[in-house]
């Protein structure tokens, strides 16, 4: 992007191929299947992602082999992996020998890193979960948030059918210099706005789809974030943690 800036700023170009050159350097074209956003990162501050649940082996394959063959490609996040999956691009992604394949089983995200990513954490996010069953999502949002630069701090199984669990477990965030929570909940969904009462820093709640009955599939837990009586909150989609992950990496890095 800078070269073809420095040749419009030098006359070389007019503003019109500019533009079509800058439309063209950032979408990489997949065949007929994909456009990928490679460029994502310089115009938002977080990469592309692959969100795998609902395409076809062969195409998320196409994809990230072609993404690979590209210019200078950066880490690559592929999202909601299952383990099967995983398993056979491994196989089918031998030949990428010079890359580290780090993919988290709860989270079901596989990251393709072009290295061991060691840097000094920008920032630090409190992740919680109210139950045992919320940890994937909350896994999910761990490895964005590890991904976008900051460090991670957990803890799980605090929801409101123990309520004491949680003091503690805020005390020693807030300790840490957290600036940003984010509270994973099913079922009732309560937690968030326990935690907004307790906090001044901004609490990301995500509604898993954890429940039964009539809190099936989340969406009790959703209505009930959305209705919070605690200010302070802000709502992701259901089980998006990688939403979540990135909203409080956006806040952090604006300070």
């Amino acid at each position: 992007m800078r070269e073809i800036l420095e040749r419009l700023i030098n006359e070389e170009i007019d503003l019109q191929t500019a533009e079509n050159m800058i439309k063209s350097n950032n979408i990489l074209e997949v065949d007929d299947i994909a456009k990928f956003d490679s460029k994502r990162q310089n115009r938002t501050g977080f990469p592309e992602a692959v969100f795998s649940p609902s395409k076809d082996y062969e195409d998320l394959l196409l994809i990230i082999k072609k993404y690979f063959e590209s210019e200078n490609p950066q880490n690559l996040i592929i999202t909601k992996l299952s383990w099967q999956r995983y398993e056979k691009l491994q196989k089918d992604l031998d030949y990428l020998d010079d890359f580290i394949f780090d993919y988290n089983k709860r989270a079901q995200i596989l990251v393709i890193k072009t290295d061991e990513n060691k840097f000094e954490p920008v920032a630090k996010i409190g992740i919680i979960t109210a139950g045992t069953s919320d940890i994937n999502i909350a896994e999910e949002a761990k490895v964005i948030v590890e991904e976008g630069g900051c460090e991670a701090i957990t803890s799980y199984d605090i929801g409101v059918a123990g309520i004491h669990r949680l003091f503690p477990q805020i005390a020693h965030m807030i300790k840490e210099g957290v600036e940003v929570l984010i509270v994973c909940a099913g079922m009732e969904g309560a937690l968030p706005s326990v935690v907004a009462g307790l906090v001044d820093i901004p609490v990301i709640a995500v509604p898993t789809s954890v429940g039964y009955g009539v809190g099936e599939g989340g969406r009790v837990a959703l209505d009930a974030m959305l209705q919070s009586c605690a200010p302070g909150i802000a709502v992701v989609n259901i089980d998006n943690g990688f939403g979540a992950a990135v909203f409080a990496l956006t806040i952090v890095k604006s300070r």
